[in-house]
């Protein structure tokens, strides 16, 4: 089986086939390249045609390695987690934890941000995620596996809140990415790079109703391939669940999240639609607090 041979591969073959791969798939399939692109330019636009060109470069081989990398636990190299991975902030979680109601975890599809769910679970975190299913069955049922045999909880999106709550008010943590684009009558919008973007409210309202804290997580690679999760100081939950508190509230953790992904651009993935859907007449539309970003 290819997972049971990735477990075999030396930490520097597997970071060559991770780079043989994505220069394959954004270079010669060049898979979504030009829409990435675009939403690229739109985003960054002090960027250089050369430094945006290697920006996407970098995406490519980030999100092969991120591939790779799960495919090798699923292999069985687990025992290479505690080396791979550098923390910067616990003692943030640890602290909210002591409060007794819970944290929200936000994060994002930053660097090999499956391997942060993985990690949290392994360091003995009580983690529950909510996720799709995703599209091919077998990828899935690898992804479900790998997740459940390090002891993360997974609810699936449909009327998942009941099970967030549950998992608060058992002081666990929740996870909740909060950077893709959400239908029409689904999501608020906010700025995200300067354009609207349709976001999903509810890391807003689960925590104005469980009362628990927001904590920033984010993962990025190093250039030598291991990983950096970085904790930042924990967000108080929103006072009320008011339209205008949530959408207040929804910008502030989008912001944060905007703010992590300039420091690693090449490391986020620009081929989702982000900005797809638009605002209809009379929609609110949030506004960052100037110098925010």
């Amino acid at each position: 089986m290819i997972s049971r041979r990735l477990a075999r591969l030396s930490r520097p073959g597997l970071l060559r086939w991770g780079a043989g791969l994505g220069w394959f798939f954004g270079r010669v399939v060049r898979f979504r390249r030009a829409a990435a692109l675009v939403a690229l330019r739109r985003s960054l636009p002090e960027l250089s045609d050369a430094e945006a060109s290697a920006t996407l470069d970098g995406m490519y081989r980030n999100l092969a390695l991120n591939i790779l990398e799960i495919m090798r636990m699923y292999g069985g190299a687990t025992e290479e987690l505690d080396q791979l991975m550098t923390i910067e902030g616990e003692e943030i979680v640890r602290a909210a934890l002591q409060r007794g109601r819970g944290a929200m975890i936000l994060t994002a599809h930053l660097g090999n941000f499956d391997l942060l769910a993985m990690f949290a679970a392994h360091r003995h975190y009580p983690l529950t995620i909510v996720s799709k299913k995703l599209k091919n069955a077998t990828v899935n049922q690898i992804w479900s596996t790998l997740r459940e045999r390090f002891g993360v909880n997974i609810l699936f999106v449909h009327n998942a809140a009941r099970g967030c709550l549950k998992a608060l008010r058992a002081n666990g943590l929740v996870g909740f990415l909060l950077d893709q684009n959400r239908p029409l009558y689904q999501g608020v919008f906010v700025q995200f790079f300067g354009q609207t973007a349709s976001t999903s409210p509810g890391l807003a309202v689960l925590a104005a109703q469980a009362q628990a804290p927001v904590i920033p997580v984010f993962m990025s690679r190093r250039p030598d391939g291991t990983h950096h999760l970085q904790i930042l100081p924990l967000i108080e939950p929103p006072p009320d669940r008011e339209p205008a508190t949530i959408l207040r509230y929804t910008q502030i953790y989008t912001t944060v999240t905007e703010r992590a992904i300039r420091q690693h651009p090449d490391q986020w993935t620009w081929i989702h639609r982000r900005w797809k859907n638009k605002p209809l007449p009379g929609d609110a539309i949030a506004t960052p607090e100037p110098g925010s970003v």
